[in-house]
């Protein structure tokens, strides 16, 4: 099992970034995938989460309305659409595979992140 995450950077505020997720050794269409970031000296936060059994999605409140969570099952990635990005999104950002199919909050696998830098 292998996540790897990609398309961080440095961006000002207000601008936007797509990470993209790209699974190998199982089916994104099989388990649900959840977005968290962690930040020096913060906990780890759980952003957006997609389900494999109806694509529905969960946001957290701090980034519902600005990020969007898709998945495309014939790449098998999953990607974190992030627009209106301030300051405090920055973070490093990793994506996680459920244990099971529908977002449970219990991560099995995730990858080693990708730093996203929000500053003027």
């Amino acid at each position: 099992v292998q996540l790897r995450e990609s398309g961080g950077g440095l961006v000002q505020p207000g601008g936007s970034l797509r990470l993209s997720c790209a699974v190998s050794g199982f089916s994104v269409a099989s388990y649900a995938i959840t977005w968290f970031r962690q930040a020096p000296g913060k906990e780890r936060e759980e952003l957006s989460c997609i389900s494999a059994k109806d694509g529905s999605t969960s946001y957290t409140d701090s980034v519902k309305g600005r990020f969007t969570i898709s998945r495309d099952n014939a790449q098998n990635t999953v990607s974190l659409q992030m627009n209106s990005l301030k300051p405090e999104d920055t973070a490093v950002y990793h994506c996680a595979v459920d244990r099971y199919f529908y977002c449970s909050g219990s991560l099995g696998y995730w990858g080693q992140g990708t730093q996203v830098t929000v500053s003027s």
